[in-house]
C-alpha cells in the first residue's frame, strides 16, 4: 500500500475514534497532534515561507512577486512521474516539475514524508533561486531531479536551522 493511503487511512481511523467518543458526532471534531498517529505527525516547520514571496531577476534586476497558485500529480494531466507545483510569477504562470521518486528516497533516508506544504516549499526555494541566478529566462516550466529535489530540501532545513539559532 502506498504510504500517502497508509496515512489518509491513519487519520479516517482517528476521526472515527474520536467521533464515537464525543458525545455530539456531528460537530466539528478538533484534534491535537497528539491525537494523530505518529505516521501522520510532521517534524519539520518552516518560518520563512515560499508561498507567497519575492525574487530579484538576475537579468533585469526587476523584483518579482511570486505566488504558489496550485499542486497536481502529474500522472492524472500529462502522464510524468512527477508533482507539478503551479506559481504566479508576477502574474505569469510558472510550474516547477518535482519526481516523485524523491519522495521515496527521502522516505528511505529519513523515515520521514515530503508532505504537500513541504514540496510547495521545496519548489519555492527552487524558483527563487533559479530566479535570483537568471536560470531558465522566460521559462514555463522546471523540472527537477531527485537529487535537486533533495539538494534545495536541504537548503531549506539548513535555512530554518540557521534563522532559529
Amino acid at each position: 500500500m502506498f504510504p500517502q493511503l497508509v496515512m489518509l487511512s491513519a487519520i479516517s481511523a482517528s476521526l472515527r475514534e474520536a467521533e464515537v467518543k464525543s458525545k455530539h458526532p456531528y460537530r466539528t471534531l478538533f484534534l491535537s497532534p497528539n491525537d494523530l498517529p505518529p505516521v501522520c505527525r510532521v517534524g519539520i516547520v518552516f518560518l520563512r515561507m515560499y508561498k507567497d514571496f519575492h525574487a530579484t531577476d538576475r537579468w533585469t534586476k526587476k523584483q518579482v512577486h511570486c505566488l504558489y497558485q496550485a499542486l497536481i500529480v502529474a500522472v492524472a494531466t500529462r502522464h510524468a512521474d512527477a508533482v507539478d507545483i503551479k506559481f504566479l510569477v508576477d502574474g505569469r504562470p510558472v510550474w516547477v516539475a518535482l519526481p516523485l521518486p524523491a519522495w521515496a528516497e527521502y522516505q528511505k533516508r529519513t523515515k520521514r514524508m515530503i508532505t504537500d506544504p513541504l514540496a510547495i516549499e521545496i519548489a519555492g526555494h527552487y524558483l527563487k533561486t533559479a530566479l535570483e541566478t537568471g536560470e531558465g529566462v522566460g521559462r514555463e516550466m522546471y523540472s527537477l531531479t531527485v537529487a535537486e529535489t533533495l539538494n534545495h530540501l536541504e537548503s531549506l532545513v539548513k535555512e530554518e536551522t540557521e534563522a532559529t539559532a
